[in-house]
């Protein structure tokens, strides 16, 4: 048995751990396109930061943790074509040469996303490994204008930032990459300029915590520009306050729109991912929702021995169904149960509920399941409450409220999804993740009430914060049916 997977990232490298890890007579070699296979992208701004001193320190294990293992690792090598029948896949090195082919009894596409990159004048197109592009006369890194997305990107944002020594940065894109880059350029000592375009940052969660998270980039002194599109970059004239020069459009509370410049040294792009599927679809994959591999809860493709996992894929969500939801938690879970499969196991991909969560600053934002309009869509009767519970007892020092939304079904009471914002230390990870654990039982949010949290009043209170604020959705959306309902048993 030989497998192999394609990508070095968290559904690439799941996968051949969790087959080494059932079979380790197993053959398997994972290609990867760069020299950084296992790296943690996620942690790439807190190298910025210089939070993480060195960005070796980012791998979740080294190369040789992983050769220990058993894999083969095949470096600075793209896999150019599958080919379905013959059980190959082709393959040649980053700086070209003779392509070779390897053969597989089993194969793993985990080609992962790739920027998604907006359409910005002057902006040089990135092109890629296996189609190089013409950059034309566009601006890049050399430049000052980057995106972020691989160590590569992060090693050419770093020499900007260690050459150039930039006073001034303007990040393109407000959602999670991008705040936290914010956050990071904000510890170098920049002055920064957040554009997004759409009417709130962080727009994964509602407004009323959107608004929460932009109070806070603002006391930190960032620049917030919403519903505010960026349509072209440019060298600043001599003279300006930046080396770059970026021009956009706002749109105003009463629809107008007004033009506005703003300068700085280094302009970073930020603004999502598409899913890479160049040679899945190449080989013949179904594609589907946003360009993703169609794949079942096993995470076979339907070709023949030909499995996909990770951000490149369509993922199960237990409200929604099929939908693309690039996640790293996703990846590694669904590279582990690929992995196991090609091996003849029988596992199943258990399914998303797209809970994340950022800090910024000293804020935390975080989420799980459905917004109401969201879960609208889906069908439901959803209705949200809101509550700012505090994180500990009040009498013990430093209490601070949390901002909770939680929304639920209306009609069954079931718990839909939540969404937090509160300061760093009130445990909004730990308590979104309850929140997470409840959806994925298909709990209603009167028996959130019922779980047997723990509490001491340095941490928190004998009703949670989780519970206090599914009592406020109870109390104002549930209550009135519950009581109608005893009315009419009492008859």
């Amino acid at each position: 048995m030989h497998l192999v997977a394609i990508g070095g990232s968290d559904a690439g490298i799941s996968a051949a751990l969790r087959a080494r890890e059932l079979d380790p007579s197993a053959d398997v070699t994972v290609v990867v396109a760069d020299a950084y296979p296992n790296f943690s992208i996620c942690g790439i701004p807190y190298y910025v930061s210089g939070e993480v001193t060195h960005w070796s320190n980012l791998a979740h294990r080294t190369h040789a943790d992983l050769e220990a293992t058993g894999m083969a690792l095949r470096l600075n090598t793209l896999a150019t074509a599958i080919d379905v029948p013959g059980h190959r896949l082709h393959l040649r090195a980053v700086d070209g040469g003779a392509g070779t082919v390897l053969p597989y009894d089993k194969l793993i596409v985990g080609t992962g996303a790739l920027p998604a990159v907006p359409p910005i004048s002057g902006l040089a197109d990135p092109g890629d490994l296996l189609a190089p592009a013409s950059h034309g006369d566009g601006l890049g890194p050399a430049d000052g204008v980057h995106l972020l997305h691989s160590m590569g990107d992060t090693f050419a944002v770093m020499d900007t930032l260690n050459r150039e020594s930039p006073a001034s940065a303007i990040v393109v894109g407000a959602g999670y990459i991008g705040l936290e880059m914010a956050e990071g350029l904000t510890a170098r000592g920049l002055k920064v300029t957040q554009i997004e375009m759409a009417d709130q940052v962080l727009p994964t969660v509602d407004p009323q915590l959107g608004a929460l998270v932009a109070a806070e980039l603002a006391t930190h002194g960032v620049e917030v520009l919403t519903r505010t599109a960026v349509r072209a970059v440019a060298r600043a004239d001599a003279g300006a306050t930046g080396r770059l020069r970026v021009e956009a459009a706002t749109t105003t509370s009463d629809g107008t729109t007004v033009a506005l410049d703003r300068y700085a040294d280094l302009v970073l792009v930020v603004t999502g991912v598409r899913p890479d599927v160049r040679l899945a679809a190449a080989a013949g994959a179904t594609l589907g929702t946003r360009g993703a591999i169609v794949v079942n809860e096993r995470m076979e493709t339907g070709l023949p021995d030909v499995y996909a996992a990770g951000d490149c894929v369509l993922t199960h969500h237990r409200l929604l169904g099929t939908t693309w939801l690039p996640l790293g938690t996703t990846a590694h879970k669904q590279g582990r149960v690929a992995g196991e499969n090609a091996l003849g196991g029988d596992r199943t991909f258990a399914g998303s509920l797209g809970t994340q969560v950022v800090k910024i600053f000293d804020a935390v934002a975080a989420r799980t399941g459905l917004r109401e309009h969201e879960a609208l869509a889906a069908g439901f009767t959803p209705a949200t409450s809101q509550a700012s519970p505090d994180d500990h007892k009040a009498y013990y020092p430093g209490a601070e409220p949390i901002a909770i939304r939680v929304t639920g079904d209306t009609t069954t009471g079931r718990l839909l999804g939540a969404q937090l914002v509160g300061r760093r230390g009130s445990e909004v990870a730990k308590r979104v993740d309850t929140y997470a654990t409840a959806l994925f039982h298909s709990m209603t949010v009167d028996a959130l009430a019922d779980l047997d949290l723990s509490y001491t009043p340095p941490l928190g209170s004998p009703w949670d914060a989780v519970q206090i604020a599914a009592q406020t959705w109870t109390r104002e959306q549930h209550l009135p049916a519950q009581r109608q309902g005893l009315q009419t048993a009492r008859g």
